[in-house]
């Protein structure tokens, strides 16, 4: 990730060459849909396991919000019933650092501000989850805090858990996938996949736009278009995405080396010496008929808090809940993944300025930011803010894992463990009830995820 004070280019556009274009081979065990950070550590393991696998992504490995993420690597605030396969993620990403495959991975801390007294008794009651797992997290006093940030903002305390780590994307994701080549695995970029291959209420196969594979299981891990792809096939996943703008402060002057967050803002130190800086509950939602159909089983999330949430009349054309997005397409036409390679939102730069005032306020020694470069992702979401991670009974051969709500980065290495023995039908070593696929539809109550 190569920057300077002129600009760093974000790099993963429509038109980028394509890095990984095997041909296809006519069967395999089990077929990956979707390259981000899930689908790659999903054929990683599985790979592990001798499976012939193939990774079809549509455009280009990681190109959608697997590297347009924070870059946050936590174990803190998790959901109780992640945490589990957090610990185990942080375990890896460690494993890959010690072996040499470097991802920029440092644990250097993450640190949430209190603006309130409200927030502090959040963080409070978090730390059970904490201390049932034997976690460093600690709580901060005021003047604690103050030894850690030049405290400007006047924040009443925090929550700290020095183990967890940052990462960089744009370096992440692609190198896994390099490597992940040379286990054997074929990556075919600018290969969507139309539509499962089904015969006798089975998974047979898939079939891409550079033809069928066969092969009795396939993942769906297609973040934001999961929902779209599985809605083909009758299978019903209420699923949304918002719009999230990122931005990239030039090199600047370290005040934190870790990532830290607070009610309005969250900056990450990156190892080009800038800061990745984002809105804290600022997020953008596009209205589109899954808005409508699935305003329901969102009731429970739209209660508990939409205040950080901007409407916006229509989806740009070609989105996964675009008012024109076809839901049903032929296998041998051309599909909505072909029409759009990469889902690339145009931030809002409005709120990139307001951005810079506020880290302009909170740490005023630094001054306002100058903004290298700016971007958006879609972050796909479900109506209690955990993934599923499962099969889905009415298509034996399948398995889901999507939803990852913005923090699929972090976890992605353990997602991808768990979800490779689920496929090959070993146990997957944590329990997997909170994420199963049916909660939706068996008159389940809707629990959300804590919103730390």
């Amino acid at each position: 990730m190569a920057g300077n004070h002129s600009g760093i280019v974000f790099p993963f556009r429509a038109g980028m060459p394509l890095r990984f274009a095997a041909p296809l081979p006519k069967a395999a065990d089990v077929v990956v849909i979707g390259g981000g950070i899930i689908g790659v550590m999903t054929a990683w393991y599985l790979a592990e396991r001798g499976e012939k696998v193939v990774l079809c992504e549509k455009g280009r490995v990681g190109a959608e919000q697997s590297v347009r993420n924070w870059g946050w690597v936590r174990q803190q605030g998790r959901d109780p019933a992640e945490l589990p396969i957090m610990i185990e993620a942080l375990a890896i990403w460690k494993e890959f650092e010690a072996a040499g495959l470097d991802l920029g991975f440092r644990q250097t801390g993450v640190l949430y501000a209190a603006n309130s007294a409200e927030d502090m008794a959040k963080y409070e009651a978090w730390m059970v989850h904490a201390r049932a797992h034997g976690l460093d997290t600690r709580l901060l006093s005021q003047a604690e805090i103050d030894s850690y940030l030049p405290n400007a903002a006047g924040w009443a305390g925090g929550i700290l858990t020095p183990s967890d780590g940052r990462a960089e994307p744009w370096i992440a994701v692609p190198r896994l996938t390099g490597a992940l080549v040379a286990k054997g695995v074929i990556v075919a970029e600018d290969c969507a996949v139309r539509a499962l291959d089904v015969a006798g209420r089975a998974v047979v196969g898939v079939v891409t736009e550079k033809g069928r594979i066969a092969a009795s299981r396939v993942v769906v891990a297609g973040g934001s278009w999961s929902s779209l792809f599985l809605g083909r096939h009758g299978i019903r996943l209420p699923q949304l995405s918002v719009r999230a703008t990122v931005a990239a402060t030039a090199p600047m002057a370290s005040f934190f080396e870790g990532a830290m967050a607070e009610a309005e803002f969250a900056v990450r130190r990156r190892l080009d010496g800038g800061y990745t800086l984002a809105p804290g509950n600022f997020h953008e939602f596009f209205i589109g008929p899954d808005a409508f159909r699935n305003l329901w089983p969102f009731r429970a999330q739209i209660r508990a808090d939409i205040s950080g949430t901007h409407f916006l009349p229509a989806a740009p054309r070609g989105y996964p809940d675009g008012w024109l997005t076809p839901h049903r397409w032929s296998e041998d036409g051309v599909s909505p993944f072909e029409r759009m390679r990469i889902l690339d939102p145009a931030p809002n730069l409005a709120e990139v300025e307001r951005l810079r005032d506020r880290f302009a306020r909170a740490f005023p020694a630094a001054g306002r930011p100058a903004i290298a470069a700016k971007w958006a992702g879609m972050i796909d979401t479900l109506p209690d803010v955990v993934p599923v991670i499962d099969h889905v009974a009415a298509l034996p051969g399948l398995t889901v894992a999507t939803g990852m709500a913005g923090h699929g980065f972090g976890i992605g290495p353990g997602v991808g463990r768990v979800v490779a023995d689920l496929v090959t039908g070993r146990a997957p070593g944590h329990d997997l009830h909170r994420f199963r696929f049916q909660r939706f539809s068996d008159g389940s109550r809707i629990e959300l995820g804590p919103t730390l």
